[in-house]
C-alpha cells in the first residue's frame, strides 16, 4: 500500500502514527506509541502503558502487522525499561495470525 495519496495539487503523506491499545475507538487505553515513519522504516517513539503492564508478544505482533501493511521493512522500538532507556531495531516479517479475536484487514487511505 502507498504511504501517500495526491489530492489536487498536493500529496499528503502518512509520517507520524499515534497508536493506541483500546478495545474500542474512544474508549480509555491502556497504552500509546507515537511513531515517526521515514521511508521503509518506523520509529516508535514514547511507548508508554498503565500500571507497568508489559509490552507483550501480541502487541510486538500487532505493530509488525500495522508495519507490513505500510510496506515497511523496519522498526525501531524505543522506551524506559527497570530504569534504563532501550532502543531495539527489528525486521519486518510477514503477519503471524494474533491471539486477540478480530480480523486483520489492509489499511487503506482515503482519497
Amino acid at each position: 500500500m502507498s504511504k501517500h495519496v495526491q489530492i489536487g495539487d498536493w500529496i499528503f503523506e502518512v509520517k507520524m502514527v499515534r497508536a493506541l491499545k483500546v478495545e474500542e475507538y474512544g474508549q480509555p487505553y491502556s497504552a500509546i506509541a507515537n511513531c515517526n515513519i521515514n521511508g521503509d522504516a518506523m520509529y516508535v517513539d514514547g511507548l508508554l502503558t498503565k500500571n507497568k503492564q508489559n509490552f507483550t508478544r501480541d502487541d510486538f505482533n500487532s505493530f509488525n502487522t500495522f508495519c507490513n501493511q505500510m510496506g515497511l521493512k523496519q522498526c525501531s522500538y524505543h522506551r524506559y525499561q527497570n530504569g534504563q532507556s532501550i532502543t531495539k531495531d527489528v525486521t519486518v516479517n510477514p503477519p503471524v495470525e494474533l491471539k486477540i479475536n478480530r480480523n486483520i484487514s489492509p489499511i487503506h487511505l482515503v482519497k
